[in-house]
């Protein structure tokens, strides 16, 4: 522990120099100043870097561009591979892995060793990887790089450590998968076809051995060319060549017959007796014209014949529809006997995979369901009822549902929100789905011992908002709203959403949530603020709204005409251009700005009767911006809502509005620069009046970097102060005024505070944050008393401090003289559609965190965190003194900024666009950890980054998926048990018994030796050239893994040995017995033979 103190002082910098950057702030980076004071404090810092360590803990969501699918049918995991790079490995709930191929090549194939614990990825740079699975967090044991040839097609037989890889350019190569070196035998694509064919058959496009026999390998190439191989005899069996290209080849279990799908949209059926025509031509969706032709179909992509025991075989296929059927969705075809169902699928289908009993494909198959890979879902559909339900997906899967535009992260939250927020999201559940257990079901998954309540949320394009139960690394949906319902659907091309916002007017910019009063605001990008109530009960409502007219520029003038219609906010019978737009909207609940104003309406229309809403969040209150003189108002930039005060406070670009919500009223509505009064620490140069509008076409839109404009443009919106951020911090320092950007409220943050520097007590304050690094403080006056809060005005005095820092300010926190964290006051969650009880009537219970309630031996006063995108700063209040700056970045600038407990203390945790996490000791701002996380930061990830307590943060790693980090060592040394084990030892099934006459008419193929062809004694070595072999980490990270989870692995591997030396047991008593038996014969043949040794053939 080290220990910081601090001399105050308090008295001794009342000029306003020393608050707005004076040497007395420190000349160096984190240095304490001194000042002489009689007070004196200890602050106790127990933050060392040996706290943090930042590292990744679970990735949620649907893997973005999906590629790949793979399934273990003993395991029962799944493998899903990306465009990207990466590998998401799915079981039970709880099991959910991410790895990530460090070329960031796209996976194109995917093969479990079933029930090994392995993996093998075959990527677009045409490497192979085996993924060792029985560690937590899976690692590469080998890589195989191919140097002159270009994977297309990889086949590994169960139980076979031989894995067949076929070229682009027709070859099939051999490698063996414990060394992962080539071997020597290699199956030309000119000795595979006839020497008198003239055409490449082209790449190929499949693999798989025979049923029947190991030693046959059917080889299909893209032209329409099938070869069998005789692996024994380096040979071909039979060729076929068919005039439609292959896209897939699906053997029935016996062996003698097997499918092919090509590229016109039919299904061929061929029999191995003869190979010179198909057994059976199909189209499935072809149907027969009037001229006695064919509709023309789309191809084939992938057919599996899967066979039954008690009834007909199942054909499932995706595409083979008909061209002609203009807008139809892409569909899975199931073909059962002579039913045919088509499953139509919101998005195209990337993979599937039928679930089949066995994992040998010799046996009968019994297929039980379909796993559908599509571009953005994942469905499992149940084979076994006859209407083919889908199982409903216990995993996080729809996040992106609607584009995600916003984050929020909380750890630690009240213990009962979460059943609450679940009981009334279940109501809303959809039905239908199949009563069977989802068949994913591999791994093992526990619920840690380091486990609270968190809750993610996220707001989307279309208004909605999503609730999600975050506890022990999982991700769990508990409720959804959507924020649209409180408007009337706008009319295509009509009205000024359609000009300000064409595709979303809906779209969340940000939320602010109170888990203890259960409030919540959300903000839009039409300019709209929502405020919502919780509450268990349904009601009628009317939904109260307001409209504010906050367009202020520096010289903007009010024409005669324009003073006319709005007589209350200039004197009367005065037509002299005014200097500044009207400070307050006098809105009144419900109220409408009169149309005689030009363009005085909002962006949408909020529903103005009174509507039914069902038990959750309640709409309260509306808030809307209005367009002034043909001008769109500016979007919304910070937002803060206090529920003890029944305060909420919004900003943008030209000014900051405060809104009474528990009287429906608008008590503050002023410019940035009168916010100022006299105390403006900058000369404004004149501008001429609205000389550059900001463009409102969309969230996404940067002024210096079109590249990036033309990139974000089809990604979803975001809030405009972080582009801004990026806009402000590439210009000149902040002091320079004449560059053209308006001063922005860029934070909010009310709190008990210190208005004034000759304030005895803290009284509540609003702390405001702009662009230019100003730091503002208006004091409020607040009815105490609950019928007076109810009826008389809240009363704010606007000439309060100003602080000055480097960059636009981004956060605010508050802690005590000894450190601690003050948390704002909140009021106590109280139903409001309860039934009344006449006995104990309502009140507001309010939650007060006074700044000198805890420092009886320190004093009055309170330290004010405040972080700006340059640098951060400690100062006392109320004397305003800066004791510690902290120069956080030159080069770049922080994107977010929160204060967060962690290990019993809290810190600073900084979020840069360099990609670099930080955090800094409070109050000292000691850099503690600083870690370049992510070499290249884009706008999705700076939009959604959000740090919380307990050493967390997420971010949305693309538009379909979140991932949660950690900053924490203690975390980090915990996650081993938090995750879930992805490989659990059980028995392979048994083949099941062939009988005398079918193992002897069908083959040898239990006596295929591939050691025997495939090895280096028999095949030689493959030349170094071909492919280059890469060891991996796995076996290293592998060992680390294996500390922790040592006694459970030696548990189970004891349990398996007893098991097998049991085994072993009964087999030896059994060749014993066997042994006797023998003897036995051998003695008695041995007395027949010396018995009729001497006979002639006669006498027999």
């Amino acid at each position: 522990m080290k220990k910081f103190r601090k001399v105050l002082d308090g008295l001794t910098t009342s000029s306003p120099g020393a608050t707005v950057g004076s040497p007395s702030c420190g000349s160096a980076a984190g240095t304490p100043t001194a000042a002489p004071t009689p007070k004196e404090i200890d602050v106790q810092e127990t933050l060392v870097s040996e706290n943090f360590q930042l590292c990744k803990t679970v990735r949620h969501g649907f893997p973005y561009q999906p590629t790949a699918l793979a399934f273990d049918p003993v395991q029962k995991i799944l493998a899903i591979g990306s465009r990207s790079g990466g590998v998401r490995i799915l079981g039970r709930p709880g099991v959910d892995c991410y790895c990530q191929h460090e070329s960031g090549a796209a996976v194109l194939q995917l093969q479990f060793l079933i029930n090994e614990g392995a993996l093998v990825s075959a990527c677009a740079d045409d490497t192979l990887h085996l993924w060792n699975l029985r560690q937590r967090r899976p690692a590469i044991l080998h890589s195989l790089k191919f140097n002159r040839e270009r994977i297309t097609f990889c086949h590994l037989p169960f139980q076979s450590k031989w894995l067949y890889v076929g070229t682009e350019r027709g070859n099939t190569h051999i490698v063996n998968i414990e060394s992962f070196v080539l071997s020597g035998y290699v199956i030309m694509w000119n000795k595979a076809i006839e020497l008198s064919t003239k055409t490449h058959p082209g790449p190929v496009v499949h693999l798989s051995d025979s049923p029947k026999d190991e030693g046959k390998l059917l080889i299909g190439f893209e032209s329409g060319t099938i070869v069998q191989w005789d692996l024994r005899g380096k040979k071909a069996d039979f060729r076929i060549y068919y005039d439609e290209a292959i896209h897939s080849v699906s053997w029935h279990h016996e062996g003698k017959q097997f499918m092919c799908s090509h590229s016109d949209g039919s299904l061929t059926l061929w029999n191995l007796r003869n190979t010179t025509k198909p057994f059976q031509v199909t189209f499935p969706h072809g149907k027969i014209q009037r001229d006695a032709r064919k509709e023309s179909c789309k191809p084939i992509l992938k057919v599996e014949y899967k066979t039954c025991r008690n009834s007909e075989p199942f054909v499932i296929f995706s595409g083979g529809l008909s061209y002609d059927k203009a807008g139809r969705r892409p569909a899975l075809t199931i073909m059962h006997g002579k039913a045919i169902t088509v499953l139509e699928m919101d998005y195209p289908i990337v993979e599937f995979m039928v679930l089949c009993e066995t994992p040998y494909n010799n046996e009968v198959q019994e297929p039980y369901a379909v796993v559908v890979l599509l571009e953005k879902d994942l469905i499992v559909v149940d084979l076994t009822q006859s209407n083919y339900p889908v199982f409903e997906n216990p995993y996080p899967m729809d996040i992106h549902e609607s584009p995600v535009t916003c984050t929020a992260y909380f750890a630690d939250c009240p213990p009962d929100i979460i059943p609450i927020l679940y009981s009334i999201g279940a109501k809303h559940k959809k039905t239908g789905y199949s009563q069977k257990e989802w068949p994913i079901s591999g791994g093992t998954w526990t619920l840690g011992s380091h486990t609270y309540p968190e809750i993610i949320i996220t707001g989307h394009a279309d208004g909605s908002i999503k609730f999600w139960d975050a506890s022990a690394i999982t991700l769990q949906m508990l409720y959804k709203m959507k924020t649209s319902k409180v408007f009337e659907k706008p009319k295509p091309g009509e009205g000024r959403a359609a000009e300000l916002v064409e595709e979303d007017p809906f779209a969340i910019q940000m939320v602010s949530w109170c888990p203890q009063s259960r409030m919540f605001c959300v903000v839009g990008i039409s300019a709209h603020i929502i405020l919502y109530r919780f509450s268990k009960y349904d009601a009628n409502t009317q939904i109260v709204s307001l409209e504010v007219r906050l367009q202020c520029d520096s010289d903007d003038v009010i024409s005669p005409s324009e003073n006319e219609n709005n007589p209350s906010f200039s004197e009367p019978g005065s037509h002299s251009p005014q200097p500044h737009h009207q400070h307050q909207h006098p809105a009144s609940p419900g109220s409408r700005t009169p149309e005689g104003i030009k363009d005085s309406i909002p962006c949408l229309k909020v529903k103005d009767r009174a509507v039914r809403v069902p038990p959750g969040y309640q709409s309260e209150l509306v808030i809307q911006l209005l367009w002034v003189d043909g001008e769109p108002p500016q979007q919304i930039t910070s937002l803060d809502i206090n529920s003890a005060y029944g305060l909420l406070a919004f900003g943008n670009c030209n000014g900051l509005a405060v809104v009474d919500y528990l009287q429906k009223t608008v008590i503050l509505c002023m410019s940035t620069l009168d916010l100022y009064g006299s105390t403006d620490p900058y000369q404004r140069l004149t501008r001429s009046p609205r000389r550059n509008r900001q463009s409102t076409s969309g969230l996404t839109e940067l002024t210096d970097n079109q590249q990036s404009i033309d990139m974000e443009r089809n990604k979803s919106p975001t809030s405009e102060s972080r582009e801004n951020s990026f806009t402000r911090s590439r210009s000149s320092s902040v002091s320079s005024i004449d560059r053209d950007t308006k001063e922005a409220v860029t934070t909010l943050q009310f709190g008990e505070s210190y208005g004034r520097k000759n304030d005895v007590l803290p009284t509540p304050c609003l702390w405001v944050g702009t662009s230019l690094g100003v730091v503002l403080l208006i004091p409020m006056s607040i009815p105490t008393d609950q019928e007076e809060r109810m009826e008389e005005p809240v009363t704010m005095g606007v000439s309060g401090a100003v602080l000055m820092l480097k960059g636009s300010v981004l956060r605010f926190s508050f802690l005590d003289c000894m450190g601690a964290l003050i948390q704002p006051p909140y009021e106590v969650w109280r139903d409001h559609n309860a039934p009344e009880d006449p006995d104990r009537p309502r009140r507001r219970k309010l939650v007060h965190f006074s700044p000198s309630s805890s420092q009886d031996a320190c004093g009055d006063g309170h330290l004010a965190v405040v972080c700006s995108e340059r640098q951060a700063k400690v100062f006392l209040m109320p004397s305003q003194s800066c004791l510690f700056v902290h120069n956080i970045t030159e080069s770049s600038f922080v994107l977010r900024a929160d204060v967060v407990s962690v290990c019993n203390s809290v810190c600073l945790a900084c979020f840069c666009a360099n990609g670099h996490v930080m955090t800094l000791s409070l109050p000292s701002l000691r850099p503690l950890m600083d870690v370049n996380y992510l070499p290249l930061t884009d706008m999705r990830i700076a939009r959604t980054f959000y740090f919380t307590n307990g050493g967390q943060a997420l971010y949305l790693s693309s538009p379909t998926e979140v991932q949660r980090i950690t900053y924490s060592q203690e975390m980090c040394d915990n996650l081993q048990e938090m995750l879930g084990e992805l490989f659990t030892p059980i028995e392979t099934p048994e083949a099941q018994n062939r009988g005398f006459l079918k193992g002897f008419f069908g083959g040898n193929a239990h006596t295929f030796d591939r050691e025997e062809l495939f090895g280096e004694a028999a095949a030689g070595k493959a030349s170094r050239s071909l492919a280059q072999h890469i060891p991996g980490q796995g076996g290293v990270e592998g060992m680390k893994v294996a500390a922790s989870g040592v006694v459970g692995e030696l548990a189970r591997a004891r349990i398996a040995l007893d098991e097998r030396g049991q085994r072993l047991g009964e087999l030896e008593e059994r060749t014993a017995l066997m042994m006797t038996s023998a003897e036995a014969f051998s003695k008695h043949a041995h007395e027949l033979m010396l018995k009729c040794k001497d006979k002639k053939w006669y006498q027999f």
